[in-house]
């Protein structure tokens, strides 16, 4: 039994180092940029203070459509595909556009509600969307159709064999004692500093990589977000969720007239005014990307605290009928789990103490890189035969 044991763990810390050493560049970028982004929101409404709110006055704010037809004609911004608006008669206007026909997407706008006088483009918005580009896809062209969706799953699936197989080799024989697992050996010095590193600290960021791999698999294989929605939703909301989208018959008829007249945002936004005029804080209106009329719309309640806790509409733009609607407070706890990915992969579930425990985790990353190849190479050097100085004769010789 013992020598079985043995060759188990043998094979686990073959299969540890050999991942490691792979992967170990990879994930130390992969955490680094994460760590970049947890607290992106509060960087960017901080370097934006000033262009993200207007005086109030007593004259109505423009309707959407008009509002984005007095931007246009004032300036060449290219094609609008999407604003957010607020309840909050002081707060400014986001307008988004869409990508030009080299693929590229202008910086968004702050604009005023009132005049459609442009207030500012927000400061590290193209920062943070490099640094989520190099996050999520490597910067490999394609970024969500390319290859590097894929290798960020592979890396994160070695994490996990990272993980368990680490747990597992560690597991003291005073598996009771907290302080066995939980406090480094300071007093040691070369290789036994960089093992009582890598393990003990592995031991406190080992939930919180666990979470994180577990959710980012879900934005890089399609095969883990179908089953997750297959185990944690309804059987009809993944059924639909699972389904390729078709366009609606509201949205075939209207798609040979939308050539000859694009549709705008003030249908949809009025009908959803009528509903939801009293319950949300902000919404943002995204126009179809492709031939249909249904206008997204995600609202944020007055009680939101997450980007994730959210209700989602969409409306037809040329009749302003509902399509559908769905509601953050109806969802069951698994489907509410699953809106909720985002924040739960990167710890704002747990508020800010939440982001800044998941971001100092991620940050520790590099010290794992740096240990595990420095415990790897002193290992070679221990294993290497020694060799005979200058002048010692070899026996046999």
């Amino acid at each position: 039994m013992r020598e079985c044991w043995r060759a188990i763990k043998a094979a686990l810390h073959q299969a540890h180092s050999i991942a490691g050493l792979v992967l170990a560049l990879l994930l130390a970028v992969i955490a680094l940029t994460g760590a970049i982004m947890s607290f992106e929101d509060e960087i960017v409404d901080h370097l934006n203070a000033g262009i993200m709110q207007v005086a109030p006055r007593q004259s109505p704010a423009l309707m959407p459509d008009e509002l984005v037809a007095r931007l246009t004609a004032a300036q060449d911004v290219g094609k609008v595909s999407a604003v957010t608006l607020a309840s909050d008669p002081s707060a400014a206007v986001h307008v988004r556009f869409a990508r030009d026909e080299r693929g590229a997407r202008p910086s968004s706008l702050y604009v005023d509600p009132y005049d459609a006088r442009v207030l500012g483009a927000p400061r590290g918005e193209e920062f943070f969307a490099t640094v989520r580009k190099l996050h999520r896809w490597l910067l490999i062209p394609g970024y969500a159709k390319g290859w590097g969706r894929q290798i960020t799953g592979v890396a994160a699936l070695g994490l996990i064999v990272m993980l368990i197989s680490g747990l597992v080799l560690r597991w003291p024989r005073r598996a009771g004692s907290v302080k066995m697992w939980l406090k480094p050996n300071l007093g040691l010095s070369g290789r036994g500093l960089h093992r009582s590193l890598h393990a003990v600290i592995g031991t406190w960021v080992l939930p919180v990589y666990l979470v994180m791999t577990l959710t980012g698999l879900w934005y890089s294989f399609d095969w883990y977000k179908d089953g997750a929605f297959w185990l944690l939703s309804r059987p009809q909301v993944a059924a639909a969720k699972m389904q390729p989208k078709m366009p609606t018959k509201a949205s075939r008829a209207a798609g040979a007239s939308e050539t000859a007249q694009p549709i705008g945002f003030d249908r949809a936004w009025a009908a959803f005014l009528h509903e939801e005029g009293s319950r949300f804080s902000k919404a943002l209106l995204t126009l179809p990307a492709g031939s249909g009329t249904a206008i997204r719309i995600r609202s944020w309640g007055k009680d939101s605290s997450l980007d994730t806790t959210r209700d989602e509409f969409r409306i037809d733009a040329v009749t302003g009928q509902f399509v559908s609607a769905e509601r953050y407070a109806d969802k069951t706890f698994g489907e509410k789990i699953i809106a909720n990915v985002l924040d739960i992969h990167r710890g704002a579930i747990l508020g800010w103490p939440g982001k800044l425990a998941f971001m100092l985790a991620a940050a520790l990353m590099p010290l794992f890189a740096a240990t595990g190849v420095l415990l790897y190479l002193s290992r070679r050097k221990l294993r290497r035969p020694a060799q005979p100085r200058l002048g010692q004769l070899v026996p046999g010789e």
